[in-house]
């Protein structure tokens, strides 16, 4: 296990590649120059069982130990950007109106190209490890599409994990917790019908606008009145859709938002509320409701045994102090969840510092934390596949 004078050393070159990235933002699947980048990278340290197109424009590479034969551990980094005119400032700010590295990608896909670097030239471990570059982790379910293209049996990966920078939390902490660390992702449409009119006389009309609010009072109660106030439940109208006048009583409003739940039967309970609540707040009214209700990220669930290892790692490089084992889930979600459907292992939360939060226009990847994470990674192989 290496303590953090191992990674110093790789900070300005790998800082450099972080800048590089954040200058040259690609959005969902479409990261051609990313993963040439990537792929060239990769191929400068030697390695060269690299496998490239999987979802698209995902990379799976391999890099073998030198201790024998093991299993093969695979570490995951995402690489897509965000649809957000940048206000950071910096030098390295970019270059694509419109397009920007809001949540970190950048940093997360260099840290793992400098854990590769030393990992490439020392192979101090037994077994493989699977490095794992995803694309259209924001919405799009390239974790998903990368376990549905078999990623996991294709290249014998037994244990998976990921690692996302969080704002907030010093740099050189880690907090991890075992059991659900991030939320599952719903999104749902309500169509709340009426009988539309002259807004002049509302009595020979069913407006569906005063239903609709309603609707979005009624939800609330699903969690202020329906759920053990010690679960976690979010139900968020984020859009509302209806009307073309000023004089007239619409037919119908469509409400449209999210949904945040921490175990299956939660998630179950939202969909089937949700429907029963507007259809009977709008049935009262002399109207009806139908609900479109889609499933995205499950539970990002970490394993009891990959939680250990990864505690493991990270105390070996910051030391106990350093590392939150009682990090409180964040209610945001992970495609990264589907990676941990198919195999046991962990996702961890390093230390951004006080930057802008994720997806802010003035967001900034932290640098210093670039060495943390390297570390991170390199004692995570060492220490799951030790020699």
């Amino acid at each position: 296990m290496r303590d953090l004078t191992s990674f110093q050393h790789l900070k300005d070159e790998v800082a450099g590649w972080r800048r590089y990235l954040h200058q040259h933002p690609e959005l969902d699947y479409r990261l051609p120059n990313t993963a040439r980048f990537v792929t060239e990278t990769l191929q400068s340290f030697g390695i060269n069982h690299i496998e490239t197109g999987i979802a698209e424009t995902g990379i799976v590479a391999i890099v073998h130990g030198s201790a024998g034969e093991g299993p093969t551990i695979g570490l995951r980094a995402d690489m897509d950007a965000l649809p957000i005119f940048e206000a950071s400032g910096k030098q390295w700010t970019s270059t694509t109106p419109g397009q920007m590295h809001a949540c970190g990608h950048d940093g997360h896909t260099a840290m793992l190209l400098g854990a590769a670097k030393h990992l490439a030239a020392t192979r101090n471990f037994k077994g493989s490890v699977a490095l794992i570059f995803q694309p259209a982790e924001e919405g799009m379910l390239g974790g998903q599409r990368m376990v549905q293209e078999g990623i996991m049996d294709r290249f014998d990966i037994s244990q998976v994990f990921g690692m996302h920078n969080l704002p907030g939390m010093p740099v050189g902490t880690f907090g991890i917790c075992d059991g659900p660390i991030m939320a599952a992702l719903d999104e749902y449409d309500l169509v709340i019908k009426g009988r539309g009119g002259h807004a002049a006389m509302p009595h020979q009309t069913v407006d569906p606008v005063v239903i609709a609010a309603h609707v979005i009072l009624g939800l609330q109660t699903l969690v202020s009145r329906m759920t053990d106030a010690l679960e976690s439940l979010v139900i968020s109208v984020t859009k509302m859709d209806g009307g073309e006048a000023y004089n007239i009583v619409p037919e119908q409003i469509t409400l449209s938002g999210t949904v945040r739940t921490l175990s299956p039967k939660l998630r179950d309970f939202a969909e089937e509320r949700i429907r029963a609540c507007a259809q009977g707040i709008a049935r009262t009214f002399g109207g009806d409701a139908e609900l479109s209700y889609r499933r995205h990220d499950p539970v990002t669930m970490n394993h009891t045994a990959g939680t250990e290892r990864a505690l493991r790692a990270a105390r070996s490089l910051v030391g106990d102090a350093s590392v939150d084992t009682k990090f409180k889930p964040l209610m945001g979600s992970e495609d990264f969840a589907y990676m941990l459907e198919a195999r046991p292992g962990a996702f961890i939360f390093a230390g951004n510092g006080n930057s802008a939060s994720l997806h802010n226009p003035s967001y900034d990847f932290d640098d210093e934390a670039l060495p943390y994470g390297i570390g991170y990674w390199v004692n995570l192989v060492e220490t799951t596949l030790a020699a």
